[in-house]
């Protein structure tokens, strides 16, 4: 593939097979490659207003370092709120609320209220977790490519959703189109870290708890393998509860030059290899059961076969090992905790008085945090070991799937992938849809992205997207939302 210019515009083809091929044949070949990649490979035209519109909003907000301590949210909500007032869409439908050094956006797309319906929520957040530039190949916070992936932190978690829900919002505006309804954008400030606005937007903002239902942009989508072929569309319906614990061991300390027997650095150390040998009960529902039977219908091969026996046997121990050694699966099979940050010691030439570890859980639907407090105490064996849970998790109900949504989430995706099966599952991560559902909200997560999901590197180093499958979502939510909302235009 020929990369894309910056504006997101391939050459004319006869100028870059030109310049790209020397004798008159390899020049034909490569012409007709290149009109195969237009128009083949990618469904939507890459050229068109549309295309140009979502790729400068997606290079726009990546650019911009929305992590945590930046205090960057609200500028970006900003922008985003300047770019939908630029296409029509009136000031006072466009709010951005702030809440402490964060900000969250809301707009709401008028309908003619023909349905009688209640409003349709489209969530995302506008946060990404931190990158650090010394670890990356390429720089976090500038979109790079190469031939076959954008590359910048948020490129897919969650910055993809929110460029192409807000220039879908934005193209149909423009094409005049009229819902039956009222759809709202409610894009939140700190889903990577303390939801204070999701919950802000979830429980203390009237407009939003009279929705009929959320899909959300920051979960969900197709899997392919790495070939390229589509296994399945998996529908987010539930989340696992997201908790985290700090374990501290305390000491006296003293000179470093004075050893003792006891350490609070090595007391920790041989809680965390505790922790790390600790495995968690596996655990099912119908919805997980159904999801590894069909997955593992397409997949084949020792994977494949795996999800088929776990599907039909959960009690299967080897199968339960084999998916629990797969990054992708393991969180759908039972209970993670793992360390994720680690702070001791106050100097050089002293012995520690205190070390603490992070222990960040993905609790399975319907095991209390306690449980988990108490299960993991055990493990550690160390009564002088202080757990102190942070923040306030939240537990969250299964969305049963409506047949509307799922009509329309399937003329969406078997547009681009005819006969492909639509699969609910349980989400082993979180996102802003827990607390929706908490409220009362049924919530749907329903990305317009098709990779392999061992290419998914949200939250790590250089994280992408495929170019392809940029631009394969283009008409994702379009098509979505009208199938939904019927309307027409002015």
């Amino acid at each position: 593939m020929f990369p894309l210019a910056r504006d997101g515009q391939l050459p004319s083809l006869y100028t870059a097979a030109l310049n790209f091929w020397g004798s008159p044949m390899k020049r034909v070949v490569a012409a007709l490659a290149m009109l195969g990649f237009c128009v083949g490979s990618v469904a939507a035209d890459i050229r068109s207003e549309h295309a140009e519109k979502t790729l400068e909003i997606y290079r726009t907000i990546l650019e911009v370092d929305t992590s945590k301590n930046t205090g960057n949210t609200p500028r970006v909500a900003r922008y985003l709120a300047d770019e939908l007032i630029a296409a029509g869409f009136a000031e006072e439908d466009v709010r951005i609320l702030p809440k402490g050094d964060f900000a969250t956006l809301i707009a709401t797309y008028h309908g003619d209220g023909s349905s009688g319906r209640k409003p349709i929520l489209f969530l995302g957040h506008m946060d990404v977790v931190e990158a650090l530039d010394a670890d990356w190949e390429r720089p976090p916070f500038k979109l790079t490519q190469d031939d076959v992936n954008f590359y910048a932190r948020g490129t897919i978690d969650n910055k993809f959703g929110v460029a192409q829900l807000t220039s879908t919002f934005i193209r149909l505006k423009k094409e005049g189109f009229v819902p039956d309804r009222d759809l709202i954008l409610a894009f939140s400030g700190d889903e990577e870290s303390g939801m204070t606005t999701t919950r802000m937007m979830a429980y203390e903002t009237p407009a939003l708890a009279e929705a009929e239902f959320a899909l959300n942009s920051d979960a969900g989508g197709g899997d392919l393998t790495a070939d390229g072929v589509a296994v399945s569309y998996n529908i987010q319906a539930a989340e696992k509860t997201y908790a985290t614990w700090e374990v501290t061991m305390r000491n006296p300390g003293g000179h470093s030059s004075r050893p003792r027997d006891d350490n609070a650095i090595y007391d920790l150390a041989d809680a965390i290899k505790a922790i790390e040998a600790h495995r968690f009960p596996v655990q099912w529902s119908e919805m997980t059961l159904s999801y590894f039977q069909k997955v593992g219908q397409k997949m084949g091969g020792e994977l494949g076969d795996a999800m088929l026996q776990f599907a039909y046997n959960p009690e299967d121990e080897h199968a339960a090992e084999r998916l629990r050694r797969e990054p992708s699966y393991v969180g759908t099979t039972r209970t993670t905790c793992v360390v994720t940050m680690l702070r001791a010691g106050h100097a050089e030439n002293a012995l520690p008085q205190s070390a603490t570890a992070t222990v960040n859980c993905r609790i399975f639907p319907g095991v209390p945090v306690e449980q988990i407090e108490a299960e993991l105490k055990k493990v550690v064996g160390n009564a002088d070991a202080e757990f102190v849970l942070l923040g306030d998790p939240t537990e969250s109900p299964i969305s049963e799937i409506r047949q509307d949504v799922l009509a329309a989430l399937s003329k969406a995706v078997h547009a681009r992938y005819p006969g492909l099966d639509l699969i609910t599952y349980m989400e082993s991560g979180g996102t802003d849809g827990m607390h929706f559902r908490k409220a009362g909200i049924p919530t749907w997560g329903i990305s317009g992205v098709f990779m392999n999901p061992d290419e998914m590197f949200a939250h790590g180093l250089n994280e992408r997207v495929p170019i392809k499958a940029f631009y394969d979502g283009l008409d994702h939510w379009s098509v979505i939302i009208r199938e939904l909302t019927g309307g027409g235009a002015r």
